[in-house]
Protein backbone atom coordinates (compact mmCIF):
# COMPACT_ATOMS: atom_id res chain seq x y z
CA UNK A 1 0.00 0.00 0.00
CA UNK A 2 3.29 2.26 0.19
CA UNK A 3 2.61 5.47 -2.13
CA UNK A 4 -0.75 4.35 -3.02
CA UNK A 5 -2.09 7.41 -0.90
CA UNK A 6 -3.24 5.31 2.34
CA UNK A 7 -5.22 7.60 4.86
CA UNK A 8 -5.15 6.76 8.21
CA UNK A 9 -8.69 6.68 10.24
CA UNK A 10 -8.07 7.89 13.92
CA UNK A 11 -11.26 7.55 16.01
CA UNK A 12 -12.95 6.15 19.07
CA UNK A 13 -14.00 2.82 17.85
CA UNK A 14 -15.73 1.65 20.92
CA UNK A 15 -18.14 5.24 20.51
CA UNK A 16 -17.94 5.87 16.97
CA UNK A 17 -17.19 2.33 15.58
CA UNK A 18 -20.50 2.11 12.92
CA UNK A 19 -19.32 5.72 12.03
CA UNK A 20 -16.01 4.27 11.08
CA UNK A 21 -17.28 1.17 9.13
CA UNK A 22 -19.22 3.14 6.89
CA UNK A 23 -16.45 5.56 6.82
CA UNK A 24 -14.61 2.34 5.99
CA UNK A 25 -17.34 1.33 3.35
CA UNK A 26 -16.78 4.71 1.11
CA UNK A 27 -12.71 4.34 0.72
CA UNK A 28 -13.24 0.46 -0.45
CA UNK A 29 -16.16 2.30 -2.84
CA UNK A 30 -13.55 4.83 -3.89
CA UNK A 31 -10.50 2.47 -4.03
CA UNK A 32 -8.48 4.12 -1.79
CA UNK A 33 -6.65 2.53 0.76
CA UNK A 34 -6.56 2.81 4.94
CA UNK A 35 -5.23 1.89 8.21
CA UNK A 36 -7.09 2.26 11.27
CA UNK A 37 -5.95 3.63 14.71
CA UNK A 38 -8.05 3.04 17.86
CA UNK A 39 -7.73 5.52 20.72
CA UNK A 40 -10.57 4.18 22.36
CA UNK A 41 -10.49 4.05 26.47
CA UNK A 42 -13.22 2.19 28.08
CA UNK A 43 -15.73 -0.05 25.36
CA UNK A 44 -14.60 -2.20 23.43
CA UNK A 45 -13.96 -1.84 19.31
CA UNK A 46 -16.01 -4.05 17.03
CA UNK A 47 -14.13 -3.46 13.96
CA UNK A 48 -10.86 -4.86 13.45
CA UNK A 49 -8.25 -2.19 13.68
CA UNK A 50 -4.46 -1.81 12.53
CA UNK A 51 -3.53 0.27 15.91
CA UNK A 52 -5.34 -0.67 18.91
CA UNK A 53 -6.03 0.70 21.87
CA UNK A 54 -3.43 -0.62 23.85
CA UNK A 55 -0.71 0.37 21.44
CA UNK A 56 -1.80 3.60 21.50
CA UNK A 57 -2.30 3.97 25.33
CA UNK A 58 1.59 2.16 25.22
CA UNK A 59 2.86 5.43 23.04
CA UNK A 60 1.26 7.83 24.85
CA UNK A 61 3.12 6.60 28.09
CA UNK A 62 0.97 4.66 30.20
CA UNK A 63 -1.02 0.98 29.76
CA UNK A 64 -4.77 1.10 28.96
CA UNK A 65 -5.62 0.23 32.62
CA UNK A 66 -3.45 2.77 34.10
CA UNK A 67 -5.24 5.20 31.46
CA UNK A 68 -8.73 3.82 32.87
CA UNK A 69 -7.78 4.30 36.41
CA UNK A 70 -7.06 7.99 35.74
CA UNK A 71 -10.61 8.83 36.69
CA UNK A 72 -10.56 12.08 34.35
CA UNK A 73 -11.60 11.71 30.94
CA UNK A 74 -9.60 14.95 30.29
CA UNK A 75 -6.52 13.63 31.58
CA UNK A 76 -6.95 10.05 29.72
CA UNK A 77 -7.82 11.73 26.54
CA UNK A 78 -4.61 13.79 26.53
CA UNK A 79 -2.55 10.28 27.01
CA UNK A 80 -4.35 9.00 24.29
CA UNK A 81 -4.17 12.09 21.90
CA UNK A 82 -0.20 11.91 22.68
CA UNK A 83 -0.02 8.26 22.21
CA UNK A 84 -2.15 8.44 19.05
CA UNK A 85 0.01 11.65 17.47
CA UNK A 86 3.23 8.96 17.99
CA UNK A 87 2.07 6.37 16.35
CA UNK A 88 0.62 8.58 13.22
CA UNK A 89 3.67 10.23 13.24
CA UNK A 90 6.05 6.85 13.04
CA UNK A 91 3.57 6.01 10.02
CA UNK A 92 4.13 9.11 8.35
CA UNK A 93 8.05 9.34 8.93
CA UNK A 94 7.45 5.52 7.38
CA UNK A 95 5.67 6.83 4.21
CA UNK A 96 2.92 4.72 5.26
CA UNK A 97 0.54 7.44 5.20
CA UNK A 98 -1.01 10.48 3.10
CA UNK A 99 -3.70 11.70 4.66
CA UNK A 100 -5.55 11.48 8.11
CA UNK A 101 -9.57 11.58 8.84
CA UNK A 102 -11.01 11.79 11.83
CA UNK A 103 -14.51 11.56 13.16
CA UNK A 104 -16.44 12.28 16.82
CA UNK A 105 -17.76 14.87 19.04
CA UNK A 106 -16.11 17.53 21.42
CA UNK A 107 -13.97 14.41 22.50
CA UNK A 108 -13.26 12.71 19.04
CA UNK A 109 -12.80 16.32 17.94
CA UNK A 110 -10.25 16.98 20.06
CA UNK A 111 -8.75 13.63 19.94
CA UNK A 112 -8.68 13.83 15.50
CA UNK A 113 -7.36 17.90 15.69
CA UNK A 114 -4.75 17.10 18.59
CA UNK A 115 -3.28 14.23 16.13
CA UNK A 116 -3.28 16.81 12.93
CA UNK A 117 -1.86 19.44 14.79
CA UNK A 118 1.26 17.34 14.59
CA UNK A 119 1.20 17.18 10.69
CA UNK A 120 2.74 19.95 8.06
CA UNK A 121 1.18 22.05 5.99
CA UNK A 122 -0.09 20.63 2.87
CA UNK A 123 -0.40 16.61 4.48
CA UNK A 124 -4.18 16.19 3.51
CA UNK A 125 -6.17 16.60 7.28
CA UNK A 126 -10.25 16.55 7.43
CA UNK A 127 -12.41 15.79 10.62
CA UNK A 128 -15.94 15.18 10.70
CA UNK A 129 -17.54 17.19 13.74
CA UNK A 130 -20.21 18.18 15.79
CA UNK A 131 -18.24 21.02 16.34
CA UNK A 132 -17.74 22.55 13.13
CA UNK A 133 -20.36 25.03 13.42
CA UNK A 134 -18.61 26.80 16.37
CA UNK A 135 -15.18 28.86 17.18
CA UNK A 136 -12.34 26.10 15.96
CA UNK A 137 -9.75 27.91 16.72
CA UNK A 138 -8.67 25.45 19.92
CA UNK A 139 -9.39 22.43 17.13
CA UNK A 140 -7.87 24.25 13.90
CA UNK A 141 -5.21 25.96 15.48
CA UNK A 142 -2.18 26.95 12.79
CA UNK A 143 -2.71 23.81 10.96
CA UNK A 144 -4.88 23.59 7.22
CA UNK A 145 -7.55 21.32 9.10
CA UNK A 146 -10.77 20.60 7.19
CA UNK A 147 -13.80 20.50 9.68
CA UNK A 148 -16.65 19.31 8.39
CA UNK A 149 -19.75 19.94 10.09
CA UNK A 150 -22.01 16.49 10.79
CA UNK A 151 -24.88 18.79 11.04
CA UNK A 152 -26.67 16.03 13.50
CA UNK A 153 -24.59 13.85 16.02
CA UNK A 154 -22.22 10.89 14.92
CA UNK A 155 -24.76 8.40 16.67
CA UNK A 156 -24.93 6.09 13.82
CA UNK A 157 -25.42 5.80 10.18
CA UNK A 158 -28.96 7.95 8.91
CA UNK A 159 -30.23 10.21 5.94
CA UNK A 160 -28.17 13.30 7.01
CA UNK A 161 -24.49 10.99 8.57
CA UNK A 162 -24.42 8.81 5.39
CA UNK A 163 -24.07 12.03 3.43
CA UNK A 164 -21.81 14.53 5.43
CA UNK A 165 -19.32 10.77 5.96
CA UNK A 166 -19.19 10.04 2.18
CA UNK A 167 -18.60 13.52 1.12
CA UNK A 168 -15.64 13.43 3.91
CA UNK A 169 -14.64 9.77 2.35
CA UNK A 170 -14.75 11.60 -1.27
CA UNK A 171 -13.44 14.90 -0.28
CA UNK A 172 -9.73 13.30 1.49
CA UNK A 173 -9.98 10.68 -1.48
CA UNK A 174 -9.59 13.89 -3.95
CA UNK A 175 -6.62 15.22 -1.89
CA UNK A 176 -4.67 11.74 -1.20
CA UNK A 177 -4.58 10.71 -5.24
CA UNK A 178 -4.45 14.26 -6.23
CA UNK A 179 -1.08 14.80 -4.19
CA UNK A 180 2.19 16.15 -5.58
CA UNK A 181 5.64 16.97 -4.97
CA UNK A 182 5.65 20.68 -4.95
CA UNK A 183 8.94 22.01 -5.72
CA UNK A 184 11.63 23.23 -3.15
CA UNK A 185 11.73 26.95 -3.29
CA UNK A 186 15.42 28.17 -3.65
CA UNK A 187 15.30 31.57 -1.94
CA UNK A 188 13.49 32.29 1.47
CA UNK A 189 9.93 34.51 1.42
CA UNK A 190 9.36 37.84 2.48
CA UNK A 191 7.01 37.70 5.12
CA UNK A 192 4.29 40.68 5.55
CA UNK A 193 0.98 40.80 8.05
CA UNK A 194 -2.44 42.86 7.35
CA UNK A 195 -5.83 43.12 7.84
CA UNK A 196 -8.36 44.65 5.88
CA UNK A 197 -7.79 48.58 6.92
CA UNK A 198 -3.91 48.25 5.79
CA UNK A 199 -4.42 45.86 2.94
CA UNK A 200 -4.02 49.61 0.58
CA UNK A 201 -0.35 49.12 1.31
CA UNK A 202 -0.23 45.16 1.77
CA UNK A 203 -1.23 45.38 -1.92
CA UNK A 204 1.12 47.94 -3.09
CA UNK A 205 3.87 46.33 -0.72
CA UNK A 206 3.63 43.13 -2.62
CA UNK A 207 2.97 43.77 -5.88
CA UNK A 208 6.62 46.04 -5.97
CA UNK A 209 8.48 43.07 -4.34
CA UNK A 210 6.61 40.52 -6.80
CA UNK A 211 7.94 42.78 -9.37
CA UNK A 212 11.49 41.85 -8.27
CA UNK A 213 11.15 37.95 -8.43
CA UNK A 214 10.35 37.81 -4.01
CA UNK A 215 8.10 35.15 -2.87
CA UNK A 216 5.84 36.69 -0.50
CA UNK A 217 3.82 34.86 2.30
CA UNK A 218 1.23 37.06 3.93
CA UNK A 219 -0.60 36.22 7.20
CA UNK A 220 -3.68 37.98 8.22
CA UNK A 221 -3.56 39.16 11.68
CA UNK A 222 -6.75 37.53 13.49
CA UNK A 223 -5.00 35.91 16.10
CA UNK A 224 -4.46 32.28 14.73
CA UNK A 225 -2.69 34.39 11.54
CA UNK A 226 -0.01 36.16 13.69
CA UNK A 227 0.40 32.72 15.19
CA UNK A 228 0.99 31.13 12.42
CA UNK A 229 3.24 33.36 11.47
CA UNK A 230 5.49 33.30 14.30
CA UNK A 231 5.32 29.80 14.02
CA UNK A 232 6.41 30.31 10.00
CA UNK A 233 9.29 32.38 11.20
CA UNK A 234 10.57 30.02 13.76
CA UNK A 235 10.91 27.11 11.41
CA UNK A 236 11.91 28.17 8.45
CA UNK A 237 13.99 29.91 6.27
CA UNK A 238 12.89 33.86 5.42
CA UNK A 239 14.37 37.15 4.11
CA UNK A 240 12.70 39.75 5.70
CA UNK A 241 9.50 40.94 7.74
CA UNK A 242 7.14 43.83 7.23
CA UNK A 243 5.29 43.36 10.30
CA UNK A 244 2.59 45.95 8.86
CA UNK A 245 -0.41 45.00 11.52
CA UNK A 246 0.65 44.90 15.15
CA UNK A 247 -3.09 45.00 16.51
CA UNK A 248 -2.91 41.46 17.85
CA UNK A 249 -0.81 43.04 20.42
CA UNK A 250 -3.40 45.27 21.53
CA UNK A 251 -5.69 42.83 21.30
CA UNK A 252 -3.34 40.59 23.82
CA UNK A 253 -2.96 43.39 26.38
CA UNK A 254 -6.26 45.02 26.60
CA UNK A 255 -8.70 42.02 25.94
CA UNK A 256 -9.66 42.32 22.28
CA UNK A 257 -10.56 39.46 20.30
CA UNK A 258 -8.01 39.06 18.18
CA UNK A 259 -5.05 37.85 20.97
CA UNK A 260 -2.14 35.86 19.36
CA UNK A 261 -0.78 35.39 22.31
CA UNK A 262 2.12 36.97 24.74
CA UNK A 263 4.99 35.44 21.94
CA UNK A 264 3.43 37.85 18.92
CA UNK A 265 6.26 40.20 17.49
CA UNK A 266 9.30 37.76 19.31
CA UNK A 267 9.61 35.52 16.57
CA UNK A 268 11.66 37.45 14.21
CA UNK A 269 13.35 39.43 16.30
CA UNK A 270 14.79 36.66 18.17
CA UNK A 271 16.25 35.05 15.14
CA UNK A 272 17.90 37.71 13.42
CA UNK A 273 15.55 38.39 10.77
CA UNK A 274 15.95 41.83 8.87
CA UNK A 275 12.22 43.61 10.42
CA UNK A 276 10.13 46.34 9.47
CA UNK A 277 7.84 47.49 12.40
CA UNK A 278 4.90 49.92 11.75
CA UNK A 279 1.70 50.44 14.38
CA UNK A 280 -0.48 49.41 11.75
CA UNK A 281 -3.95 49.01 12.85
CA UNK A 282 -2.65 49.45 16.71
CA UNK A 283 -5.68 52.16 16.83
CA UNK A 284 -8.10 49.97 17.55
CA UNK A 285 -9.51 46.86 19.71
CA UNK A 286 -11.52 43.98 17.90
CA UNK A 287 -14.70 42.63 19.22
CA UNK A 288 -17.85 40.92 18.72
CA UNK A 289 -21.40 42.76 17.86
CA UNK A 290 -22.29 46.47 19.11
CA UNK A 291 -23.84 45.47 21.95
CA UNK A 292 -21.44 43.37 23.25
CA UNK A 293 -18.35 45.47 22.79
CA UNK A 294 -20.63 48.72 24.09
CA UNK A 295 -20.66 45.88 27.65
CA UNK A 296 -17.11 45.54 27.68
CA UNK A 297 -15.66 48.29 26.36
CA UNK A 298 -18.14 51.55 27.73
CA UNK A 299 -17.76 54.76 26.66
CA UNK A 300 -15.32 54.83 23.47
CA UNK A 301 -15.74 55.54 19.84
CA UNK A 302 -16.81 52.43 17.90
CA UNK A 303 -17.07 51.53 14.31
CA UNK A 304 -19.44 48.61 13.44
CA UNK A 305 -17.76 46.37 10.95
CA UNK A 306 -19.78 43.84 10.20
CA UNK A 307 -22.54 42.12 11.77
CA UNK A 308 -20.54 39.93 14.21
CA UNK A 309 -17.84 42.43 14.42
CA UNK A 310 -17.48 45.95 16.02
CA UNK A 311 -13.84 47.76 16.18
CA UNK A 312 -12.95 49.88 19.48
CA UNK A 313 -10.76 53.29 19.31
CA UNK A 314 -7.87 52.52 21.84
CA UNK A 315 -7.06 54.72 24.41
CA UNK A 316 -4.25 57.26 24.53
CA UNK A 317 -2.69 55.22 27.72
CA UNK A 318 -3.07 52.16 25.28
CA UNK A 319 -1.32 53.49 22.26
CA UNK A 320 1.84 54.49 25.29
CA UNK A 321 1.46 51.18 26.28
CA UNK A 322 1.87 49.80 23.09
CA UNK A 323 4.84 51.83 22.13
CA UNK A 324 6.67 50.92 25.51
CA UNK A 325 5.95 47.16 25.22
CA UNK A 326 7.38 47.37 21.83
CA UNK A 327 10.84 49.54 23.31
CA UNK A 328 10.83 46.09 25.28
CA UNK A 329 11.10 43.69 22.25
CA UNK A 330 13.29 45.74 20.13
CA UNK A 331 15.43 45.38 23.25
CA UNK A 332 16.46 42.10 22.98
CA UNK A 333 16.59 42.19 18.41
CA UNK A 334 19.15 40.47 17.26
CA UNK A 335 19.22 41.81 13.69
CA UNK A 336 18.67 44.83 11.81
CA UNK A 337 15.19 46.51 13.10
CA UNK A 338 13.64 49.71 11.45
CA UNK A 339 10.59 51.17 12.92
CA UNK A 340 8.72 53.56 10.51
CA UNK A 341 5.89 55.55 12.10
CA UNK A 342 3.27 56.89 9.24
CA UNK A 343 2.38 59.78 11.14
CA UNK A 344 -1.22 60.45 9.75
CA UNK A 345 -2.78 57.48 10.82
CA UNK A 346 -2.48 54.09 11.50
CA UNK A 347 -5.05 52.45 9.62
CA UNK A 348 -8.32 53.40 7.21
CA UNK A 349 -10.06 54.41 10.06
CA UNK A 350 -7.56 56.49 11.42
CA UNK A 351 -7.28 59.25 9.14
CA UNK A 352 -8.91 62.65 8.77
CA UNK A 353 -12.73 62.55 8.29
CA UNK A 354 -12.05 58.51 9.69
CA UNK A 355 -14.05 57.03 12.79
CA UNK A 356 -11.11 56.69 14.55
CA UNK A 357 -8.86 59.60 13.78
CA UNK A 358 -6.51 61.00 16.70
CA UNK A 359 -3.67 63.13 15.55
CA UNK A 360 -2.59 63.53 19.48
CA UNK A 361 -2.75 59.81 19.65
CA UNK A 362 -0.24 59.43 17.16
CA UNK A 363 2.43 61.44 18.75
CA UNK A 364 2.14 59.90 21.70
CA UNK A 365 2.74 56.55 20.06
CA UNK A 366 6.12 58.50 18.10
CA UNK A 367 7.05 60.32 21.41
CA UNK A 368 6.97 57.38 23.40
CA UNK A 369 8.97 54.83 21.49
CA UNK A 370 11.82 57.50 20.35
CA UNK A 371 12.16 58.17 23.97
CA UNK A 372 13.56 54.76 24.90
CA UNK A 373 14.19 52.89 21.52
CA UNK A 374 17.53 51.20 21.69
CA UNK A 375 20.53 53.31 19.66
CA UNK A 376 21.57 50.39 17.20
CA UNK A 377 17.42 50.53 16.40
CA UNK A 378 16.51 53.10 13.81
CA UNK A 379 13.07 54.93 13.72
CA UNK A 380 11.30 57.05 10.78
CA UNK A 381 8.80 59.10 11.64
CA UNK A 382 6.92 60.07 8.29
CA UNK A 383 4.03 62.74 7.13
CA UNK A 384 2.25 59.73 5.77
CA UNK A 385 -1.09 57.74 5.91
CA UNK A 386 -0.16 54.22 6.68
CA UNK A 387 -2.19 53.86 3.06
CA UNK A 388 -0.20 56.16 1.44
CA UNK A 389 1.90 55.48 -1.77
CA UNK A 390 4.34 57.39 -0.69
CA UNK A 391 4.80 55.07 2.58
CA UNK A 392 4.35 52.25 0.71
CA UNK A 393 7.35 53.43 -1.34
CA UNK A 394 9.37 54.24 1.87
CA UNK A 395 9.29 50.91 3.34
CA UNK A 396 10.48 49.47 0.31
CA UNK A 397 13.71 51.68 1.06
CA UNK A 398 13.95 50.53 4.35
CA UNK A 399 13.68 46.98 3.64
CA UNK A 400 16.43 47.78 1.00
CA UNK A 401 18.54 48.83 3.51
CA UNK A 402 18.02 46.51 6.12
CA UNK A 403 18.17 43.37 4.26
CA UNK A 404 22.04 44.71 3.12
CA UNK A 405 22.85 45.06 6.87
Amino acid sequence: MEGEGVVLIVATMDTKGREVLYLEECFRECGVPFLSLDAGIMGTSPLPVTITREETALAGGMTLADVQRLGSEGESLAVMTAGAARCAKDLYLKGKIKGIIGIGGSMGTTLGTGVMREFPVGFPKVMLTTMASRNTRSFVGTKDIMMLHSICDLSGINRITEKIIRNGALAMAGMVRGAVGFPVHAKPPVILSTLGTTETCAQMLKKELEKSGKEIVVFHTVGSGGEAMEEFIRGEDVEALIDLSLHELVDHCFGGDYDAGPDRGFAALKKGVPTILVPGNTDFLVTGPLNAAKKRFPGRPYHIHNAAITTVRTKKSEVRAIAKKLNGYLAAAKGPVSVVVPMKGFSAWDKEGGPFYDAEAVGIFAKTIQNKLPSRISLRLLPYHINDQEFASALLEVLGVITRL
